[in-house]
């Protein structure tokens, strides 16, 4: 991707999205938003609790615990099946190889379809999510050296699965952009952008915060002091 790829693809999508667990956001806020190995070394969860949460498919949500920390909640991978990811993984890799790379880091929708797409699916329609709405160009300035994108959605596996390897989560200069802009609009040539292994300081990078139900919004959690 050169910079005037980047900087259509800033234009294009100026609000990244990162959907949280209802309640969330004052942790967020003060720990950031990491991603969930960061968040087992943050509650210092170690041994088989941490293989369980880190290498293998979570039915549901898990809720880890510190007394000094309280509470965080690890969301689910509901979306996610080890048959379908035996199918469509290349590159040698199994089924914990890809939970442990998808742990490895947070995730951002860069649309508003992307989002609601989420927010409206089976496992994640009658629940509240705390949604964070974060400044692309602000972000990227930030952490761009610690930047992916994916061309998929990496947190998708069923029947008819994209493939995915090694080589899904590339680097902003190597990402195939141009490539994407031949066969996708504006929007779409970037499906996921994620940072490893988290971003500490994202409430210096968030806009607002909303409470949503499927595509309804409850509330305003928070929004940015005006600068």
């Amino acid at each position: 991707m050169s910079e005037d790829e980047l900087a259509e693809l800033i234009r294009d999508c100026p609000v990244l999205y990162h959907m949280a667990a209802r309640g969330s956001w004052p942790s967020i806020r003060c720990h950031g938003l990491l991603s969930t190995s960061a968040v087992l070394d943050l509650f210092g969860v170690e041994g088989e609790a941490r293989e369980a949460i880190e290498e293998r498919r979570r039915a549901g949500s898990v809720e880890v615990e510190r007394a000094e920390l309280g509470t965080a909640v690890i969301r689910d991978q509901k979306p996610m099946s080890d048959a379908a990811l035996r199918r469509c993984l290349d590159d040698g890799l199994v089924p914990a190889d890809w939970y442990r790379t998808l742990n490895a880091r947070a995730f951002f929708c860069l649309t508003r379809k992307r989002l609601l797409r989420l927010l409206t699916a089976g496992s994640y329609r009658n629940d509240a999510h705390d949604v964070l709405h974060v400044d692309t160009a602000s972000l990227v300035r930030a952490h761009r050296p610690r930047i992916t994108l994916s061309p998929i959605n990496s947190g998708f596996a069923q029947r008819f699965a994209a493939r995915r390897g090694r080589d899904t989560f590339q680097a902003i200069p190597d990402y195939p952009y141009a490539g994407w802009r031949g066969k996708r609009p504006r929007g779409e040539r970037v499906v996921e952008l994620a940072v490893a292994p988290g971003v500490p300081d994202i409430a210096r990078h968030t806009r607002r915060v909303v409470a949503m139900r499927g595509e309804e919004e409850l509330e305003t959690v928070w929004s940015a002091p005006e600068r």
